[in-house]
């Protein structure tokens, strides 16, 4: 169901009111009908105080009003007119209180012109996709060109603001001019054309292409394929300066460089001259003060040696001098240390003698020493003879052959082993007893225990 603003109150029910009415187409027109392109004849066209246009379009058969608002209109870079034929960009709408239906157009063009865009768009695509606006494969711009070539037309207002720029920046500069038409019917050959002869002739550092503003059909040569592929293959750098900031060919892509006007690629292709002027002024200034400075430092570090030279006579006198000096230096070091040695050997020699031996005393010392310890070693000798003896008596006391030779006997078992208590042998074992002379096999008859 539609929708009808508030405040909108029927009449009868069945029976609408103008206002309601109104409302209802609004909404029908507003709500059906999208942003779109139309096309037709611009007639009552009118501007506005405040800056809208309001104008009808037509055709043949039907017109429809128009109104273009300030704010879009202001963005045209050109004057529609009556009787000019245009598509627009616009939505519908419906003013309510005087039932008018009337298009708000968006985007105006000239007629044809959607064709040039997508032609444009599509040209533009094939050769980006075949790398000619890569930035790699771009030449850069001489700084310092010695001659700088020019391809437009010689009554084109383009050329007078190049060539006063090249005036004005480098007057040194060689300019030559390659005449060619650059508006019209084969103006895109004929500058193909121009800009090979350029490149053939070898002259031009740099090449500016150039012309001034107009629309999309004056700089549509510009656009042209076999153009923009030319200015691509040239073997001299292009600075392309094609119309207004706002307007873009195929062959500002293509360029080597692309300036936003002809005098800004008049800018690109030569230095300034005043610039440099006064970069060299300071590079003049800063070498005559560097230059000053040396001079100074190499002065003093003159003056310097000047006064540390000296006449060769004047330098062997002070060489005796020194030679003399040391001479005497070292006969006085020589002569303290003799001396010194001196002093040392005395004081040795004296050492020596105190502690040198003294041989009488020591010999009648000697052969004391000599008598009393023979004296001791007879006396020792003795004593431990006689000791010898005492207990060589002892020891024959002890022997038990001298006890077996009073008539004692050894008794051993079966064994080897000394028999000392009766109740170790056993009646008939055998036993061997020791005497003074001889051994005696004999056998046990009976133990006793007492």
């Amino acid at each position: 169901m539609e929708h009808v603003p508030d405040g909108v109150a029927s009449q009868g029910r069945g029976v609408l009111s103008v206002t309601e009415l109104n409302a209802r187409v609004r909404v029908l027109v507003e709500g059906g009908l999208g942003l779109t392109w139309v096309g037709g004849e611009i007639s009552n066209f009118t501007r506005a105080a405040s800056g809208h246009c309001y104008f009808s379009l037509k055709d043949e058969a039907a017109q429809v009003r128009c109104v273009m608002f300030r704010g879009r209109a202001q963005l045209l870079d050109w004057q529609p007119a009556n009787g000019a034929q245009v598509e627009v960009r616009a939505s519908a709408s419906f003013y309510e209180p005087r039932g008018e239906f009337q298009l708000s157009v968006d985007f105006m063009r000239r007629a044809g012109l959607g064709a040039l865009y997508e032609a444009f768009e599509r040209l533009k695509r094939k050769l980006a996709m075949e790398g000619l606006f890569d930035a790699a494969r771009k030449r850069p711009i001489p700084t310092f060109a010695r001659v700088v070539g020019v391809i437009t037309s010689p009554r084109a207002a383009a050329l007078r603001d190049v060539l006063s720029t090249l005036r004005r920046r480098m007057p040194s500069q060689r300019v030559i001019l390659y005449p060619t038409p650059v508006q019209g019917e084969g103006a895109a050959a004929r500058i193909a054309a121009a800009l090979a002869a350029a490149a053939s002739h070898g002259e031009a550092d740099v090449l500016i292409l150039c012309r001034g503003g107009g629309s999309i059909e004056d700089l549509w040569a510009f656009n042209d394929e076999a153009l923009a592929r030319a200015v691509a293959a040239s073997s001299v750098p292009v600075v392309s300066g094609i119309g207004h900031e706002t307007d873009f060919t195929i062959v500002d892509f293509v360029a080597d460089a692309r300036a936003p006007t002809p005098t800004a690629a008049a800018e690109l292709a030569s230095p300034d001259g005043a610039a440099l002027r006064r970069r060299l002024d300071a590079l003049a200034r800063s070498l005559v003060g560097r230059w000053r400075e040396g001079q100074d430092r190499r002065l003093q570090r003159l003056d310097l040696a000047q006064r540390r030279l000296r006449h060769p006579a004047e330098r062997l006198a002070r060489q005796r001098e020194q030679i003399g000096h040391v001479k005497r230096r070292l006969l006085m070091a020589a002569t303290r240390d003799i001396r010194s040695r001196g002093v040392r050997l005395s004081h040795a020699a004296h050492r020596l003698s105190l502690a040198r031996p003294r041989s009488a005393p020591l010999a009648s010392r000697l052969a004391a020493l000599g008598e009393a310890l023979r004296r001791g070693a007879g006396d020792a000798v003795r004593e431990r003879a006689l000791r010898v003896a005492a207990l060589g008596a002892q020891l024959g006391q002890l022997n038990p052959e001298a006890v077996l030779r009073r008539g004692y006997a050894l008794v051993r078992d079966g064994a080897g082993a000394i028999v000392t208590e009766a109740g170790a042998l056993r009646p008939g074992e055998p036993i061997v007893v020791t005497v003074a002379v001889g051994q005696i096999a004999a056998r046990v008859e009976s133990v006793r225990e007492d």
